[in-house]
């Protein structure tokens, strides 16, 4: 039976740190499904569109990925898709906390569901999408 992972987020964008979680994680999985959430109340700096195509141009590479986007809840889409494992990046302590909750809120909706905290690169800790847009923003 092949293993199906979930790597979700806004993503905007994509950067190196999610990249480098993503391409630890392949070696793990039959396939990866990099999924771009979509949520109508946050402005976001790229439409879904272009997060989709940035995603796809940087992994265009890794034939086991898959990039989608969403507008549901995170576990509905795994059962669409029969993922069996969601994967997060951690940095910080701050995120670990964060991401603890989710998971505790997904394990409720799903006991069968994993979710798999990675740690980000030593290299990749100061990086974040937040700090992207700004570089991006002040750039331009």
């Amino acid at each position: 039976m092949a293993v199906l992972a979930l790597f979700p987020g806004s993503f905007d964008p994509f950067t190196v740190g999610h990249e480098a979680i993503l391409r630890r994680m392949l070696p793990l999985f039959d396939k990866v499904v990099v999924a771009v959430g979509v949520n109508s109340e946050k402005r976001y700096m790229f439409s879904v569109e272009e997060r989709l195509e940035r995603i796809r141009a940087m992994l265009s590479d890794c034939p086991t990925v898959e990039v989608t986007s969403y507008t549901d809840m995170t576990i509905d889409l795994c059962h669409r898709l029969g993922a069996k494992v969601i994967i997060r990046g951690i940095r910080t302590a701050k995120d670990f906390e964060y991401e603890q909750t989710v998971a505790a809120v997904n394990r409720l909706q799903d006991p069968s569901i994993e979710t798999l905290l990675v740690m980000a690169d030593p290299d990749h800790i100061n990086i974040s999408s937040t700090l992207e847009r700004e570089k991006l923003t002040h750039n331009s």
